[in-house]
């Protein structure tokens, strides 16, 4: 008895999946012409294809002018700004002679103030992610930051008094919107805020790098005026922290120093 299995070919031509394969690679082969040839298929992918990307555009210029969506990377300004918050930065807020105030929560450019010069990286890689972080999708550039104003041009702004308090201009300021147990500074400061600068600071002292920690460097501590991108106004996202962000009225309230006075003398220490 021969028991020697027997070996039987397959033809492949009578193959069902790869005569399915085939007839697919023939439709997309199809499709792509017509596309390519500008045909009736081609034209129904292009439409949306082009409307997709004139809404992009139309996005992107209106993030880069108007309003810039802005997610916050750290604690520093907690409570009121949370890790993966994305908030919503006014671009016109000073765009028409305004200029930022004590109180204000604002995203600027620290180059030259918190960092000394922007990282380098591969042009492609930093236009792929400056198109993300205007729209909100990514943490923003390492040379962005958000922060509160304590201290405009000619304010003197100290830590801190017999209560423990900042003060600015001789007012003590009662902070409620600090970060709970924070205490307004561990680090003593003195100084007089150059014009067109502003003295920042975040709302969880105790996690936050801001003017304090840059004074004794190039730029003094202080970010100008021009670095500004814009200020926080609404918190976007998630949905359950909509909300607007309001400036600080305990801040509102400090009054310029009075010409003469003798208040705004000694620079920073």
């Amino acid at each position: 008895m021969d028991t020697e299995a027997q070996h039987t070919e397959r033809d492949s031509s009578s193959d069902p999946e790869e005569e399915s394969r085939s007839v697919r690679s023939g439709r997309l082969t199809g499709r792509v012409a017509a596309w390519l040839s500008g045909g009736p298929a081609g034209r129904s992918w292009r439409r949306p294809g082009m409307i997709g990307l004139l809404c992009a555009v139309l996005l992107l210029l209106f993030s880069h002018l108007v309003v810039q969506p802005f997610q916050i990377p750290s604690s520093s300004m907690e409570p009121t700004l949370q890790v993966g918050d994305r908030v919503l930065v006014n671009k016109l807020a000073y765009r028409f002679g305004s200029e930022p105030r004590r109180g204000d929560v604002v995203v600027f450019d620290g180059t030259g103030s918190f960092v000394r010069e922007a990282p380098e990286q591969d042009p492609l890689t930093g236009l792929l992610h400056g198109a993300g972080a205007a729209l909100g999708l990514v943490e923003p550039a390492d040379t962005d930051f958000v922060k509160r104003v304590l201290g405009v041009g000619g304010d003197r702004v100290t830590c801190c008094d017999k209560g423990g308090r900042v003060e600015v201009n001789g007012v003590p300021v009662n902070e409620g919107y600090l970060h709970p147990g924070d205490a307004p500074s561990q680090v003593p400061f003195d100084i007089v805020v150059p014009r067109d600068t502003l003295w920042v600071m975040g709302d969880h002292r105790s996690q936050s790098r801001d003017s304090r920690d840059h004074l004794g460097e190039p730029g003094g501590g202080v970010v100008p005026v021009d670095k500004v991108i814009g200020r926080a106004d609404w918190i976007g996202w998630p949905v359950g922290r909509w909300s607007s962000v309001r400036p600080a009225p305990a801040l509102k309230g400090v009054p310029p120093i009075a010409p003469g006075s003798g208040t705004a003398g000694g620079g920073h220490g």
